[in-house]
């Protein structure tokens, strides 16, 4: 059956989020930040931001209505923050930031700012906050919830790389080529791609990567009357928040960083990582499925025959596409993206399920709704720019750069790793093959000794930013930085999921102070 609007919202995680909500870039409704006299990181700190109420969000944070007030009737404000292109030349050239914020609902015993990054890289705080912020209403009791959209992100001088239209035929080809024609035809693909983003972005786009990001926040920080920076960075908002703490360790204050991402994994061993962790997730699934006899309705009564099914549908689809939504057919890339999509969370097994039966029976329409929401298209049928955003600041990141035939080399490793994920991530290796822009490191350096402790929640059962990612975390921070909490659960992520015991240490922690004992398993 279709997945409405409501549930297909309800499928966005912390990588992937359009949740409604909005800043603009002037004259929409919402206020330019006060231009700074003078020049340099000086003028900047003392910039003063026009808070007004948030319009709908812009095409590239992926359209919809404006913000709803929240509780209470408190009314969601937007605001530019201007911030240099290149950090390395402060007094020059500067760019605006798109923020949002929920006032404190106790002013008098409020601590500060709550700074928030949902994950991606490329997701736009400005969209995500309103759309979770039922999830930290207890934390709105002392703070004034913040996010924003980094820069190439949302509305923060966004960085788009192809048409709505080209990017349909982009997202449908097939990106795990049998032959040497199906790479030329994806070699030929990924270059009309990173040249598309070279030609729109600019001289920006050597500028979008995590450390100049690093830096906005500690700008942020500033702005917003903070002497210490209060934080929950989410997936890749870890790996944000990790970096910040090296460079501003005596600024950090209150921090929690939840589906971690591990910051040793360069990217093979990342994406090897995560290889491991969707087929885990598809294990879990498939073991649900058994456990419920008839009630499921894929064919198999073990894991491995269900898994077997799976990959059969996968094979099929490589050689004939289904009927998807209108005059768009599901392909083997949008199908396993699909199912990836649908693993971020237990919670929407339910489509998986039904998405698979239907694609066995023809219809594709449930996976390819599924995996739109992956790649940010919109029922309307525009675009995001969070696939664009993503790759730019994966690209400018990391060093590494793979060819085609290095990716390919590889396949065996991957393929064990998983039968379904396993080409897909092997192949993605190369994606940045042609970028045009170097990168920056084999992977972050997040060592922080000096800093505040920092709450590092892993999950056991997260399929995106595995479990074994928490401990590297912990250990990279530093003696005494890092405090390990692990929820034994399933999804993307720990403090959303509802658990009792994660949530009581996670407001502790930033509410009253109190730090958990390092170790502490919540079950």
């Amino acid at each position: 059956m279709p997945i409405s609007a409501a549930q297909r919202a309800a499928l966005l995680t912390a990588t992937t989020v359009l949740l409604a909500a909005g800043c603009t870039d002037g004259g929409d409704g919402a206020a330019d930040a006060t231009k700074p006299s003078g020049s340099g990181v000086s003028a900047l700190t003392s910039q003063k931001l026009s808070w007004a109420p948030c319009p709908p969000p812009s095409a590239a944070e992926g359209g919809g209505a404006a913000p709803s007030p929240l509780p209470g009737g408190t009314v969601w404000e937007c605001s530019f923050l201007q911030t240099p292109l290149d950090w390395s030349v402060p007094e020059g050239e500067t760019i605006e930031l798109a923020l949002i914020r929920a006032r404190a609902k106790d002013p008098s015993r409020r601590i500060g700012s709550l700074i928030f990054n949902f994950g991606g890289p490329g997701g736009s705080g400005v969209t995500a906050l309103p759309g979770f912020a039922g999830d930290y209403e207890t934390l709105r009791g002392r703070y004034d919830l913040v996010s924003f959209d980094p820069r190439g992100v949302g509305r923060s001088d966004p960085v788009e790389c192809a048409t709505d239209k080209e990017l349909d035929a982009y997202y449908a080809l097939d990106f795990t080529p049998d032959d040497e024609a199906e790479e030329r035809t994806l070699s030929d693909a990924q270059k009309r791609y990173a040249t598309g983003c070279e030609k729109d972005a600019g001289p920006a786009l050597p500028h979008v990567g995590t450390e100049n990001a690093a830096r906005d926040m500690d700008l942020m920080r500033q702005v917003l009357g903070d002497e210490k920076l209060h934080y929950f960075g989410i997936s890749y908002g870890t790996e944000l928040g990790g970096v910040y703490a090296h460079l501003f360790p005596s600024n950090v204050g209150r921090a929690v960083f939840d589906a971690v991402v591990d910051p040793d994994a360069g990217v093979e061993d990342g994406a090897l990582g995560q290889a491991k962790g969707f087929q885990l997730a598809l294990d879990n699934f498939a073991q649900d499925c058994v456990d419920r006899g008839d009630e499921c309705t894929l064919p198999g009564s073990t894991v491995a025959e269900i898994e077997s099914f799976i990959t059969d549908l996968l094979a099929e689809l490589d050689k004939q596409p289904i009927p998807g939504i209108g005059d768009r057919k599901l392909t083997q890339t949008q199908a396993t993206n699909g199912i990836a999509q649908a693993l971020y969370s237990k919670e929407y097994w339910t489509f998986l399920e039904q998405g698979l039966d239907a694609a066995d029976g023809g219809d594709g329409s449930i996976l390819l709704n599924l995996s739109d929401s992956l790649n940010g298209r919109s029922e309307t049928g525009s675009y995001s720019n969070i696939q664009a955003a993503n790759a730019a600041i994966n690209c400018v990141d990391f060093k590494e750069r793979y060819t085609l035939g290095q990716a390919k080399e590889r396949l065996p490793q991957f393929r064990e790793a998983s039968p379904v994920f396993g080409d897909f991530m092997g192949w993605a290796l190369a994606s940045c093959s042609q970028w045009p822009v170097p990168g920056l490191w084999e992977h972050p350096d997040v060592s922080a000794s000096g800093s505040a402790p920092i709450l590092v929640v892993g999950n056991t059962g997260d399929p995106a930013t595995p479990y074994e990612g928490a401990r590297s975390m912990v250990n990279a921070l530093g003696k005494g930085v890092g405090v390990e909490l692990t929820y034994e659960g399933e999804g993307h992520g720990a403090y959303n999921s509802g658990d009792k015991c994660v949530k009581t240490a996670v407001d502790g922690y930033l509410l009253d102070g109190k730090v958990p004992t390092s170790g502490t398993v919540c079950k």
